[in-house]
């Protein structure tokens, strides 16, 4: 199994360092080339390794670690994007309500990203706290938990696996339109206050 990330902003560069944290070899890109990810992955170790965009593309399970806003430009790059699976850590929730009637049309913002990627098994993960409170320390033989969701079971649960590897606690909470509406940014932290793990 191939990873991915795309996007080296604070999420993916947070994402990269739970890579590199557990030995996983993961591929990470920007669109702005191989040597502006060396930079900004220098100090991770040699699991996490810079790619172009297209190579990152050809991985089995990318991340998507853009904003949700940028999300579809990512989503040109490919018109069949059949045998991937797509992790949707993007949040929509604090755009401006003129943007988000815009883009969402009253639909749940992984519901939308998941028709800009034709063919792949979305899912929605890594999005329910800040990237500091998924870094955050935890009590001696804690893990932090990590919500999943997605239409497609079997992507669910290979998300999960990576996310147990990665040093997490997975909890799978079902389809978007279901427990996925509850892993939004504006109801993620009374969720995870409702889970103790």
């Amino acid at each position: 199994m191939k990873y991915s990330i795309i996007g080296t902003g604070s999420v993916g560069i947070t994402l990269a360092g739970f890579f590199a944290k557990n030995s996983i070899p993961v591929a990470v890109a920007n669109t702005r080339g191989p040597s502006a990810v060396a930079s900004s992955i220098k100090g991770l170790g040699d699991s996490v390794r810079p790619s172009t965009v297209e190579e990152a593309l050809d991985a089995d399970i990318i991340f998507l670690a853009v904003q949700f806003l940028n999300f579809k430009d990512v989503g040109k790059l490919r018109s069949d994007w059949s045998g991937k699976i797509v992790v949707d850590v993007t949040n929509s929730a604090f755009l401006p309500p003129e943007v988000q009637e815009r883009e969402l049309k009253g639909r749940l913002s992984s519901e939308v990203n998941a028709d800009r990627v034709p063919g792949a098994k979305l899912v929605k993960a890594y999005n329910q706290l800040p990237m500091q409170g998924l870094t955050a320390p935890v009590p001696a033989g804690g893990r932090r938990v990590v919500f999943i969701s997605s239409d497609h079971a079997d992507a669910s649960a290979a998300v999960a696996s990576l996310t147990e590897n990665l040093g997490f606690a997975p909890i799978e909470v079902g389809r978007i339109a279901e427990g996925g509406r509850l892993i939004q940014a504006r109801n993620a932290l009374v969720f995870q206050n409702l889970v103790k793990f």
